[in-house]
C-alpha cells in the first residue's frame, strides 16, 4: 500500500486531536466518510476502506449525519405515496 504525507498546520491538527484517535486514522476516516457522502464510493467500499462490516459502517455513518438513503424530498413523498397505494 502506498503513503502520501500531508501537512496539516497546528490549529487543524489540534481540532484533530480532539477527535481522541490516532491521527492518520482519523484522516482516514473523514476521507472516506466525505468521498462516501459525496457519493463517490459506496458504502460497501467505504467499510472495506475502513476496515468494518457494510452494516457497520451505514450505523457508523449514520451516527455522524451521514444518511444511508439519498431521496429529495419529493422522492420520498412519491415512494410513501407509492407503499400506501393498493
Amino acid at each position: 500500500m502506498g503513503s502520501v504525507t500531508v501537512e496539516l498546520d497546528e490549529p487543524l491538527a489540534a481540532v484533530l486531536a480532539q477527535l481522541d484517535r490516532p491521527l492518520d486514522a482519523a484522516v482516514r476516516e473523514l476521507l472516506v466518510l466525505e468521498l462516501y457522502r459525496r457519493a463517490v464510493i459506496s458504502s460497501g467500499k467505504a467499510a472495506e476502506l475502513l476496515g468494518m462490516p457494510k452494516e457497520e459502517f451505514i450505523k457508523f455513518s449514520g451516527r455522524l449525519g451521514v444518511p444511508f438513503f439519498r431521496m429529495s424530498d419529493e422522492q420520498l413523498d412519491a415512494e410513501v405515496e407509492r407503499l400506501r397505494s393498493p
